[in-house]
């Protein structure tokens, strides 16, 4: 009986090992290097634009962009935005707008 409860223990816990993911899937966008990139790309709108938008254009103008990855980022929407404007904003907390990040980048 023991026999058998440890047989059976050690087959349902292999079962649960193949099926769990063990590598990175190709279009995940919650790793940091993801998040650097969109952040990259986030400045470098900003930067092209002199900081003149608000957040709607630069969510529209980020995912117009030629370096924006559409397959890789299949997920971004403006909630993401909003998420990476204020991550950003809690490490720096002299800019408080998209014009603020503008002036920082050219300082």
């Amino acid at each position: 009986m023991m026999v058998a409860f440890l047989l059976f223990l050690t087959l349902g816990v292999w079962k649960i090992y193949v099926f769990l993911p063990t590598k990175q899937l190709a279009d995940d966008d919650k790793t940091q290097e993801a998040q650097d990139e969109l952040e990259r790309l986030m400045f470098k709108v900003i930067k092209e634009r002199d900081g003149d938008l608000d957040a709607k254009e630069l969510f529209f103008a980020m995912q117009e962009d030629e370096s924006f990855d559409s397959k890789l980022f299949w997920r971004f929407n403006h909630n993401r935005l909003n998420q990476l404007l204020s991550a950003h904003y809690v490490k720096h907390p002299a800019s408080s707008s998209i014009k603020d990040i503008c002036q920082e980048s050219n300082s």
